[in-house]
């Protein structure tokens, strides 16, 4: 799809003050707008790019905000992330998981982010990792990459995880390597059980411990809470898991797509109307075709910063193989272990990466585009000069989030 005119910052712009006088929103809500508004434009400051031969051109370029939920940052810290992730590559198959919240929990983790999000994480790593070790067919440890999503196509509230796990792992006494099945990891109906068996356990807990807060109906007391948990045991939580990669490399530039992924970007808005918003949204009953939905501004920002996420949390997290306390003992063995079995190391081509020292190198080296040459003469190479007077525009209206 090719880029379009409209942006959120836009949106916000136009309708976010209303909205804000209308709403109750938290400081990382208030942040968030701010900063989408600021991005790339004269209020957050920039610089100007000169050609060295004096050919004429001159390209103004304005700061980004740098905040993890807006559509403007993400493109290069995603490519610095991958870029650091290649360091920790097993060249071998991995899986795709998705495990998903199931939506009776929504009102509660509305009102316990924080604390729901990491229960949902450590959930889902110990099933993970205790299964692997003590499935029959596979006993191994396992590593894998998870990333939370807090979204659906139409902007609901939908937390789910999106993991990549390696397929196999290393025997319990860490001597040889140990390949899952073709295309399958573990079975995913004892693996969800597992799931909900820990987080419910995890749940009960926190609330044992008076750790659970707002007002949400299944905590007006012991009694309504439990009723909540039996409800929670019976139910089918929903675990999907494909394997969709033949090699390391593959595995995490498709994960790549969504570490920094935003609630929505902006080539997906179609059209900012009268008090209306319009977005393009995956037809899941027409594979490869697109349905419009539209709906109103202010349900647009409310579907936004309903996935705003809580100060300092970390979304992207490894575990098992992949856990950074493994990275120079477990991880290192299996490497040589994998290296030993093929004969030859297929992490060499990614050393490149590892040299790169400024974000046009990386942009160099991954899209071989070269951001330092005038793109005007293709001869000079661009000079970086300071944003003087003369070069500012009026920022948007920026109101204060105090």
């Amino acid at each position: 799809m090719g880029r379009t005119s409209f942006e959120v910052a836009s949106i916000f712009r136009q309708y976010g003050e209303d909205y804000r006088q209308t709403h109750r929103l938290g400081p990382g809500q208030h942040k968030a707008m701010g900063d989408i508004m600021a991005c790339r434009t004269a209020q957050l400051g920039g610089h100007v790019d000169r050609c060295s031969r004096g050919c004429g051109y001159q390209a103004i370029s304005y700061n980004s905000c740098r905040n993890r939920h807006c559509p403007k940052c993400q493109s290069l810290n995603q490519a610095k992330w991958l870029e650091e992730r290649t360091q920790r590559l097993l060249p071998t198959r991995y899986f795709h998981l998705v495990v998903t919240l199931p939506h009776e929990l929504i009102p509660l983790t509305l009102s316990n982010r924080k604390l729901l999000f990491n229960l949902f994480f450590g959930a889902a790593a110990k099933a993970l990792l205790e299964f692997a070790l003590g499935y029959q067919r596979l006993r191994a440890q396992i590593g894998f990459t998870a990333v939370l999503h807090t979204w659906d196509q139409e902007l609901n509230f939908h937390p789910h995880l999106h993991i990549v796990a390696t397929g196999g792992g290393l025997s319990p006494d860490g001597t040889r390597w140990v390949c899952a099945a073709h295309s399958f990891l573990l079975p995913v109906k004892a693996l969800s059980i597992i799931i909900r068996g820990k987080f419910v356990e995890a749940l009960e807990e926190a609330f044992r411990e008076k750790r659970l807060k707002g007002n949400v109906p299944c905590l007006g007391g012991t009694t309504l809470f439990k009723r909540f948990l039996r409800k929670l045991r019976r139910m089918k939580w929903i675990v999907y898991s494909k394997e969709l990669f033949d090699s390391s490399e593959k595995a995490y530039n498709y994960l790549s797509r969504y570490t920094h992924r935003v609630a929505i970007s902006n080539n997906r808005l179609t059209n900012i109307g009268a008090e209306t918003v319009t977005f393009r949204a995956r037809d899941n009953y027409h594979p490869g075709r697109h349905r419009f939905i539209t709906i109103s501004a202010p349900e647009f920002i409310h579907r936004f910063l309903l996935h705003i996420l809580p100060a300092r949390f970390v979304k992207i997290r490894h575990f098992g193989l992949m856990a950074p306390c493994n990275a120079k003992t477990k991880l290192e063995k299996a490497r040589s272990l994998l290296a030993q079995e093929d004969g030859e190391n297929k992490l060499a081509q990614t050393d490149a990466l590892k040299h790169c020292k400024t974000w046009q190198e990386l942009m160099l080296r991954l899209t071989g585009t070269d951001l330092t040459i005038c793109p005007k003469c293709a001869r000079g190479t661009l000079i970086r000069c300071k944003l003087t007077d003369a070069y500012r525009i009026l920022p948007p209206t920026i109101w204060d989030s105090s």
